[in-house]
Protein backbone atom coordinates (compact mmCIF):
# COMPACT_ATOMS: atom_id res chain seq x y z
CA UNK A 1 0.00 0.00 0.00
CA UNK A 2 1.21 3.47 -0.57
CA UNK A 3 2.57 5.13 2.29
CA UNK A 4 0.71 8.24 2.57
CA UNK A 5 -2.39 6.17 1.92
CA UNK A 6 -1.38 4.45 4.62
CA UNK A 7 -0.63 7.21 6.92
CA UNK A 8 -4.02 8.63 6.18
CA UNK A 9 -5.69 5.51 6.98
CA UNK A 10 -4.06 5.47 10.45
CA UNK A 11 -4.92 9.22 11.28
CA UNK A 12 -8.15 9.08 10.20
CA UNK A 13 -9.38 5.44 12.32
CA UNK A 14 -6.33 5.94 15.05
CA UNK A 15 -8.55 9.50 15.73
CA UNK A 16 -11.87 7.19 15.75
CA UNK A 17 -10.70 4.72 17.95
CA UNK A 18 -8.96 7.39 20.26
CA UNK A 19 -12.88 8.25 20.26
CA UNK A 20 -13.94 5.17 21.59
CA UNK A 21 -11.14 4.65 24.05
CA UNK A 22 -12.15 8.12 25.21
CA UNK A 23 -15.71 6.82 26.44
CA UNK A 24 -14.29 3.53 27.82
CA UNK A 25 -12.75 4.39 31.47
CA UNK A 26 -10.79 1.82 33.12
CA UNK A 27 -10.97 1.38 37.50
CA UNK A 28 -7.94 1.12 39.01
CA UNK A 29 -8.89 -2.10 41.89
CA UNK A 30 -6.86 -3.65 44.88
CA UNK A 31 -5.04 -7.02 45.04
CA UNK A 32 -8.38 -9.26 46.35
CA UNK A 33 -9.88 -12.51 46.49
CA UNK A 34 -13.98 -13.05 45.85
CA UNK A 35 -16.33 -15.84 44.64
CA UNK A 36 -16.84 -16.25 41.19
CA UNK A 37 -20.69 -17.38 42.21
CA UNK A 38 -20.58 -14.00 44.95
CA UNK A 39 -19.77 -11.51 41.73
CA UNK A 40 -22.47 -13.02 39.35
CA UNK A 41 -24.93 -10.29 40.32
CA UNK A 42 -22.91 -7.47 39.50
CA UNK A 43 -20.63 -6.19 36.52
CA UNK A 44 -18.60 -7.44 34.87
CA UNK A 45 -20.18 -11.01 35.96
CA UNK A 46 -23.63 -10.02 34.99
CA UNK A 47 -24.53 -6.87 32.57
CA UNK A 48 -26.43 -5.12 30.43
CA UNK A 49 -25.91 -4.94 26.94
CA UNK A 50 -26.18 -2.26 24.20
CA UNK A 51 -29.47 -3.10 23.70
CA UNK A 52 -30.51 -3.00 27.69
CA UNK A 53 -30.72 -7.14 27.72
CA UNK A 54 -29.89 -8.27 31.07
CA UNK A 55 -27.53 -11.53 31.33
CA UNK A 56 -25.22 -13.04 33.84
CA UNK A 57 -23.06 -15.79 34.57
CA UNK A 58 -24.28 -19.22 35.56
CA UNK A 59 -22.45 -20.62 39.08
CA UNK A 60 -19.19 -21.57 37.03
CA UNK A 61 -16.97 -24.41 37.67
CA UNK A 62 -14.13 -22.78 39.14
CA UNK A 63 -13.51 -21.72 42.73
CA UNK A 64 -12.52 -18.07 43.80
CA UNK A 65 -11.89 -15.15 41.42
CA UNK A 66 -8.73 -13.15 42.44
CA UNK A 67 -7.70 -9.91 41.54
CA UNK A 68 -3.86 -8.89 41.27
CA UNK A 69 -1.44 -5.47 40.36
CA UNK A 70 0.26 -6.26 37.51
CA UNK A 71 2.15 -4.27 34.58
CA UNK A 72 -0.43 -1.90 33.61
CA UNK A 73 -3.71 -3.90 35.04
CA UNK A 74 -5.35 -5.42 38.19
CA UNK A 75 -6.05 -8.83 36.33
CA UNK A 76 -8.89 -11.09 37.34
CA UNK A 77 -8.09 -14.50 37.33
CA UNK A 78 -8.71 -17.97 38.82
CA UNK A 79 -6.57 -20.36 40.01
CA UNK A 80 -6.96 -23.60 41.15
CA UNK A 81 -4.78 -26.33 42.15
CA UNK A 82 -1.44 -26.63 44.61
CA UNK A 83 0.55 -23.72 44.87
CA UNK A 84 3.44 -25.33 44.72
CA UNK A 85 2.12 -27.02 41.72
CA UNK A 86 4.15 -27.05 38.47
CA UNK A 87 2.62 -23.67 36.60
CA UNK A 88 0.31 -23.36 33.85
CA UNK A 89 -1.03 -20.54 32.40
CA UNK A 90 -3.99 -20.60 29.83
CA UNK A 91 -5.20 -17.64 27.61
CA UNK A 92 -8.68 -17.33 25.95
CA UNK A 93 -9.21 -15.37 22.55
CA UNK A 94 -11.89 -13.22 21.63
CA UNK A 95 -15.40 -13.32 21.86
CA UNK A 96 -14.79 -15.79 24.81
CA UNK A 97 -13.14 -15.99 28.40
CA UNK A 98 -11.58 -17.40 31.04
CA UNK A 99 -14.75 -20.14 30.72
CA UNK A 100 -13.67 -21.88 27.10
CA UNK A 101 -10.94 -23.55 30.17
CA UNK A 102 -13.77 -24.56 32.50
CA UNK A 103 -13.16 -28.39 32.08
CA UNK A 104 -9.62 -28.31 31.43
CA UNK A 105 -8.54 -26.20 34.82
CA UNK A 106 -10.10 -28.23 37.03
CA UNK A 107 -8.38 -31.66 35.57
CA UNK A 108 -4.94 -30.07 35.47
CA UNK A 109 -5.20 -29.10 38.56
CA UNK A 110 -6.47 -32.69 40.01
CA UNK A 111 -3.11 -33.68 38.35
CA UNK A 112 -0.92 -31.49 40.38
CA UNK A 113 -0.39 -28.67 38.88
CA UNK A 114 -1.19 -24.61 39.59
CA UNK A 115 -3.43 -23.34 36.74
CA UNK A 116 -4.34 -19.89 36.80
CA UNK A 117 -6.81 -18.50 33.91
CA UNK A 118 -6.52 -14.75 33.25
CA UNK A 119 -9.33 -12.66 31.83
CA UNK A 120 -7.48 -10.56 29.01
CA UNK A 121 -7.75 -6.69 29.55
CA UNK A 122 -10.84 -5.68 28.05
CA UNK A 123 -12.77 -8.70 29.60
CA UNK A 124 -14.17 -9.68 32.98
CA UNK A 125 -12.84 -8.08 36.23
CA UNK A 126 -9.12 -6.69 34.65
CA UNK A 127 -8.85 -3.29 34.55
CA UNK A 128 -6.11 -0.78 33.90
CA UNK A 129 -4.95 1.09 36.67
CA UNK A 130 -4.97 4.48 35.12
CA UNK A 131 -7.50 6.28 33.04
CA UNK A 132 -5.14 7.00 31.08
CA UNK A 133 -3.48 4.27 29.69
CA UNK A 134 -4.13 3.92 26.30
CA UNK A 135 -6.67 1.21 25.37
CA UNK A 136 -4.49 -0.40 23.13
CA UNK A 137 -5.27 -4.09 21.74
CA UNK A 138 -2.26 -5.24 19.80
CA UNK A 139 -0.55 -8.13 19.86
CA UNK A 140 3.01 -7.21 21.57
CA UNK A 141 0.72 -5.30 24.25
CA UNK A 142 -1.16 -8.42 25.03
CA UNK A 143 1.18 -10.93 25.59
CA UNK A 144 3.25 -8.40 27.66
CA UNK A 145 0.12 -7.95 29.96
CA UNK A 146 0.81 -11.97 30.44
CA UNK A 147 4.08 -11.90 31.39
CA UNK A 148 3.52 -9.02 33.84
CA UNK A 149 0.77 -11.23 35.65
CA UNK A 150 3.61 -13.65 35.91
CA UNK A 151 5.84 -11.58 37.37
CA UNK A 152 3.43 -10.81 39.49
CA UNK A 153 2.59 -13.82 40.88
CA UNK A 154 6.24 -14.68 40.80
CA UNK A 155 6.10 -17.50 38.35
CA UNK A 156 9.41 -17.32 36.08
CA UNK A 157 8.92 -19.98 33.82
CA UNK A 158 5.30 -21.90 32.73
CA UNK A 159 3.71 -24.12 30.50
CA UNK A 160 1.58 -21.81 28.40
CA UNK A 161 -1.40 -22.95 26.23
CA UNK A 162 -4.19 -20.94 24.27
CA UNK A 163 -6.47 -20.26 21.41
CA UNK A 164 -7.10 -16.95 19.13
CA UNK A 165 -5.94 -14.32 21.07
CA UNK A 166 -4.62 -16.45 23.13
CA UNK A 167 -2.56 -18.70 21.00
CA UNK A 168 -1.13 -15.43 19.70
CA UNK A 169 -0.23 -14.22 22.89
CA UNK A 170 1.52 -17.46 24.04
CA UNK A 171 3.20 -17.56 20.50
CA UNK A 172 4.47 -14.20 21.19
CA UNK A 173 5.54 -14.99 24.52
CA UNK A 174 7.57 -18.28 23.32
CA UNK A 175 9.33 -17.32 20.18
CA UNK A 176 10.45 -13.43 21.98
CA UNK A 177 10.92 -14.86 25.49
CA UNK A 178 11.31 -18.61 25.73
CA UNK A 179 13.46 -18.90 28.83
CA UNK A 180 9.58 -17.95 30.53
CA UNK A 181 8.26 -20.76 28.84
CA UNK A 182 8.62 -24.64 29.87
CA UNK A 183 6.28 -25.97 26.36
CA UNK A 184 3.60 -24.58 24.30
CA UNK A 185 -0.11 -25.60 23.15
CA UNK A 186 -1.26 -23.21 20.48
CA UNK A 187 -4.43 -23.96 19.08
CA UNK A 188 -3.98 -23.00 14.99
CA UNK A 189 -0.38 -22.76 15.06
CA UNK A 190 2.23 -20.06 14.71
CA UNK A 191 -0.12 -16.87 14.73
CA UNK A 192 2.72 -13.82 15.11
CA UNK A 193 1.25 -11.08 13.09
CA UNK A 194 3.30 -9.49 10.98
CA UNK A 195 1.48 -5.93 10.36
CA UNK A 196 3.31 -5.23 7.18
CA UNK A 197 1.25 -7.98 5.19
CA UNK A 198 -1.53 -6.44 6.53
CA UNK A 199 -1.50 -4.40 3.62
CA UNK A 200 -1.49 -7.04 0.88
CA UNK A 201 -5.09 -7.82 -0.32
CA UNK A 202 -6.02 -11.23 -0.37
CA UNK A 203 -9.02 -13.24 -2.79
CA UNK A 204 -12.55 -12.07 -2.13
CA UNK A 205 -13.61 -15.51 -0.92
CA UNK A 206 -10.36 -14.92 1.55
CA UNK A 207 -11.30 -11.39 2.75
CA UNK A 208 -15.08 -12.22 3.15
CA UNK A 209 -14.21 -14.30 6.11
CA UNK A 210 -12.74 -11.09 7.83
CA UNK A 211 -15.79 -9.46 7.45
CA UNK A 212 -15.89 -8.31 11.18
CA UNK A 213 -12.60 -6.63 11.22
CA UNK A 214 -13.81 -4.61 8.00
CA UNK A 215 -17.14 -3.94 10.16
CA UNK A 216 -15.59 -2.90 13.28
CA UNK A 217 -13.55 -0.44 11.14
CA UNK A 218 -16.32 1.87 10.62
CA UNK A 219 -18.24 3.71 12.90
CA UNK A 220 -20.93 1.91 12.41
CA UNK A 221 -19.70 -1.32 12.93
CA UNK A 222 -18.30 -0.01 16.39
CA UNK A 223 -22.05 1.18 17.23
CA UNK A 224 -23.29 -2.43 15.99
CA UNK A 225 -20.86 -4.27 18.68
CA UNK A 226 -21.87 -1.71 21.42
CA UNK A 227 -25.59 -2.51 20.87
CA UNK A 228 -25.13 -6.26 20.02
CA UNK A 229 -22.08 -7.51 21.42
CA UNK A 230 -23.97 -11.17 22.88
CA UNK A 231 -25.75 -11.42 19.47
CA UNK A 232 -22.28 -11.04 17.54
CA UNK A 233 -20.42 -12.71 20.16
CA UNK A 234 -23.04 -15.66 19.53
CA UNK A 235 -22.86 -15.56 15.44
CA UNK A 236 -19.09 -15.73 15.61
CA UNK A 237 -19.51 -19.15 17.62
CA UNK A 238 -21.45 -20.76 15.30
CA UNK A 239 -19.84 -19.44 12.00
CA UNK A 240 -16.25 -20.17 13.96
CA UNK A 241 -17.51 -23.76 15.47
CA UNK A 242 -20.50 -24.93 13.15
CA UNK A 243 -20.71 -27.94 15.04
CA UNK A 244 -20.83 -27.14 18.52
CA UNK A 245 -23.99 -26.98 20.35
CA UNK A 246 -23.54 -24.83 22.94
CA UNK A 247 -26.72 -23.27 24.85
CA UNK A 248 -27.52 -20.31 26.19
CA UNK A 249 -26.32 -20.62 29.25
CA UNK A 250 -23.09 -21.12 28.46
CA UNK A 251 -23.06 -18.45 26.02
CA UNK A 252 -24.11 -15.93 28.97
CA UNK A 253 -21.76 -17.13 31.05
CA UNK A 254 -19.04 -16.01 28.75
CA UNK A 255 -21.04 -12.76 27.42
CA UNK A 256 -20.79 -11.37 30.97
CA UNK A 257 -16.91 -11.17 30.77
CA UNK A 258 -18.06 -8.15 27.97
CA UNK A 259 -19.51 -6.43 30.16
CA UNK A 260 -16.46 -4.56 30.87
CA UNK A 261 -16.17 -1.01 30.20
CA UNK A 262 -13.16 -0.91 28.30
CA UNK A 263 -14.19 -4.25 25.94
CA UNK A 264 -15.51 -2.08 23.16
CA UNK A 265 -12.46 -0.20 22.81
CA UNK A 266 -9.58 -3.05 23.01
CA UNK A 267 -11.51 -5.05 20.35
CA UNK A 268 -12.12 -2.19 18.18
CA UNK A 269 -8.06 -1.43 17.98
CA UNK A 270 -7.22 -4.60 17.90
CA UNK A 271 -8.71 -5.20 14.62
CA UNK A 272 -8.08 -1.69 13.27
CA UNK A 273 -4.56 -1.88 14.28
CA UNK A 274 -4.45 -5.13 12.30
CA UNK A 275 -5.80 -3.23 9.36
CA UNK A 276 -3.33 -1.18 9.58
CA UNK A 277 -6.16 1.49 10.06
CA UNK A 278 -4.98 2.45 13.86
CA UNK A 279 -1.59 3.06 15.34
CA UNK A 280 0.45 0.69 17.69
CA UNK A 281 1.91 2.40 20.37
CA UNK A 282 5.40 3.65 20.00
CA UNK A 283 6.55 1.76 23.69
CA UNK A 284 6.07 -1.65 21.45
CA UNK A 285 7.80 -0.53 18.24
CA UNK A 286 10.46 -2.95 18.67
CA UNK A 287 8.86 -5.85 20.06
CA UNK A 288 6.53 -5.59 16.74
CA UNK A 289 9.60 -4.95 14.43
CA UNK A 290 11.19 -7.82 15.98
CA UNK A 291 7.62 -9.96 15.77
CA UNK A 292 7.29 -8.69 11.98
CA UNK A 293 10.60 -10.69 11.16
CA UNK A 294 8.63 -14.16 12.48
CA UNK A 295 11.17 -15.59 14.94
CA UNK A 296 11.12 -18.95 15.60
CA UNK A 297 9.78 -20.78 18.23
CA UNK A 298 12.50 -23.21 20.15
CA UNK A 299 10.51 -24.32 23.24
CA UNK A 300 8.73 -27.57 23.03
CA UNK A 301 5.05 -27.35 21.39
CA UNK A 302 2.32 -28.66 19.77
CA UNK A 303 0.07 -27.14 17.61
CA UNK A 304 -3.97 -28.03 17.37
CA UNK A 305 -6.31 -28.24 14.91
CA UNK A 306 -10.29 -28.32 14.40
CA UNK A 307 -11.77 -30.45 11.22
CA UNK A 308 -14.72 -27.87 11.23
CA UNK A 309 -12.84 -24.47 12.29
CA UNK A 310 -14.92 -21.75 10.66
CA UNK A 311 -12.68 -19.16 11.25
CA UNK A 312 -10.06 -18.57 9.16
CA UNK A 313 -6.42 -20.32 10.09
CA UNK A 314 -2.69 -20.69 8.59
CA UNK A 315 -2.58 -24.42 7.45
CA UNK A 316 -0.01 -26.31 9.51
CA UNK A 317 2.28 -26.92 6.69
CA UNK A 318 2.66 -22.86 6.48
CA UNK A 319 4.15 -22.99 10.01
CA UNK A 320 5.99 -26.29 10.42
CA UNK A 321 9.25 -24.22 10.03
CA UNK A 322 8.12 -21.82 12.76
CA UNK A 323 8.92 -24.33 15.22
CA UNK A 324 12.46 -25.18 15.57
CA UNK A 325 12.76 -27.27 19.31
CA UNK A 326 10.26 -30.66 20.21
CA UNK A 327 6.86 -30.28 18.13
CA UNK A 328 4.11 -32.31 17.06
CA UNK A 329 1.03 -31.23 15.02
CA UNK A 330 -2.35 -32.87 16.03
CA UNK A 331 -5.41 -32.54 14.17
CA UNK A 332 -8.77 -33.21 15.76
CA UNK A 333 -11.81 -34.60 13.92
CA UNK A 334 -15.50 -34.73 15.33
CA UNK A 335 -16.67 -31.58 14.33
CA UNK A 336 -14.18 -29.77 16.73
CA UNK A 337 -14.02 -25.81 15.86
CA UNK A 338 -12.38 -22.78 16.65
CA UNK A 339 -13.07 -22.90 20.21
CA UNK A 340 -10.87 -26.36 20.76
CA UNK A 341 -10.48 -25.78 24.60
CA UNK A 342 -14.45 -26.08 25.44
CA UNK A 343 -15.17 -28.20 22.46
CA UNK A 344 -12.40 -30.73 23.01
CA UNK A 345 -11.12 -30.08 26.43
CA UNK A 346 -9.61 -33.98 27.04
CA UNK A 347 -7.62 -33.76 23.86
CA UNK A 348 -6.40 -30.09 24.94
CA UNK A 349 -5.41 -31.68 28.43
CA UNK A 350 -3.52 -33.87 26.79
CA UNK A 351 -1.47 -31.63 24.79
CA UNK A 352 -0.52 -30.00 27.66
CA UNK A 353 0.30 -32.78 29.85
CA UNK A 354 2.31 -34.50 26.72
CA UNK A 355 4.31 -30.93 25.74
CA UNK A 356 5.07 -30.66 29.59
CA UNK A 357 6.79 -34.27 29.62
CA UNK A 358 8.65 -33.62 26.05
Amino acid sequence: MDQGINQQRRRFFGTAAAAVAATQFGLAGSASAQPLAAAAGSAPNAGTDGAGRQFSAAAPSFGTLKQIDAGLLNVGYVEVGPAGGAPVILVHGWPYDIHAFADVAPALAAKGYRVIVPYLRGHGTTRFLSDATVRNGQQAAISLDILALMDALKIPKAILGGFDWGARAVCVIAALWPERVKGLVSVSGYLVININNGATPLRPSAEHQWWYQYYLATERGVAGYTKYTRDFAKFIWQTASPKWKFDDVTLGRSAAAFANPDHVAIVVHNYRWRQGAAPGEARYDELERRLAAGPAITVPAITMEGEANGAPFPPPASYRAKFTGKYEHRDLGNGVGHNLPQEAPQAFIQALLDVAAM
